[in-house]
């Protein structure tokens, strides 16, 4: 059976890095892994190391922590260009698998001969979806099993066609974290694939969490990104007034405030999208 590549991120969290290679090497289907390191710490790179050392594992060290998608994209390239098969697993180092949920993906990305991009379950009931105002949102889940057209992949558990990223190309370093996945979806669906989302292969993700101004930050300035690039500057301009109106109503009405909100972090995200900074989050805004 064909050995199946998962690319791993990791950043500074080695014990949760060697539980989740725990649970891909528990599948139903042989895999092999490549890590990511965006930039670890010391200690952590060297506990990282240790884990490379099995046969089963590569790694690939960025220089600096750019983020999910930059540090992805080095996992993703030595893929490429060493690796073997149709198909290549992606995840952060805290996702943990049920032992058949990268089979079912691979089945039903074997049923549809324009699969591009195929997510797993990460049990919310929700679908993701993009909307040329407000970028990346969900609406209620259409089926409870099997293939789900979905507008973009959840990012916890995917697997990537070869021929897509050979053909489009990889996620767009702008975006450094947040909106990567759904502005590589809009391309692959430009290019005529086909997204889904398959229900029953579960995946968790236990430990999601996230600097609030750090999260704020990426979500405006990078949705504010995806809008304009995708859907033009009407679209972009509508959302950047949204967002201003929501910053000044959540200053105004703290109650009414949505459950991330951070407002230097969303002022300094407006500046730097009409300024075309992107990237990483600033040290202003991340104290790094």
């Amino acid at each position: 059976m064909q050995v199946t590549t998962v690319v791993i991120v990791h950043w500074d969290q080695p014990e949760r890095c060697a539980a989740t290679l725990d649970a891909f090497r528990a599948s139903t289907v042989p895999v092999d892994f490549v890590i990511a390191d965006s930039a670890s710490d010391v200690e952590a790179l060297d506990a990282v190391r240790s884990l490379a050392e099995a046969p089963d594992v590569a790694l690939v060290e960025a220089a600096a922590n750019r983020g999910f998608g930059p540090t992805a994209n080095l996992g993703l390239d030595h893929w490429l260009r060493h690796g073997s098969g149709a198909w290549v697993a992606l995840a952060p180092h805290d996702a943990l698998p049920d032992p058949s949920t990268i089979e079912q993906l691979l089945a039903a990305a074997g049923s549809r001969s324009r699969a591009g991009l195929v997510c797993a379950d990460v049990g919310d009931g929700a679908s993701p979806v993009i909307d040329r105002y407000f970028g990346g949102i969900t609406r209620p889940a259409t089926t409870t099993k099997g293939w789900e057209s979905v507008d973009h992949p959840h990012g916890t558990l995917l697997i990537l066609a070869r021929s897509l990223l050979t053909e489009i190309g990889l996620f767009d370093e702008r975006y450094s974290s947040y909106c990567e996945e759904a502005d590589l979806a809009l391309r692959a669906t430009a290019a005529g694939y086909e997204i889904g989302l398959v229900r029953g292969a579960m995946v968790r993700n236990p430990h999601l969490a996230g600097q609030v101004a750090v999260v704020d930050y990426l979500q405006v300035r990078n949705t504010l990104l995806l809008v304009r690039e995708h859907f033009g500057w009407y679209p972009a301009t509508i959302r950047l007034l949204m967002v201003l109106g929501q910053t000044v109503r959540g200053l105004l009405r703290p109650d009414r405030r949505p459950p991330v909100f951070d407002a230097r972090s969303r002022v300094q995200a407006v500046r730097d999208h009409l300024t075309r900074s992107y990237g990483p989050a600033p040290a202003s805004v991340s104290g790094r």
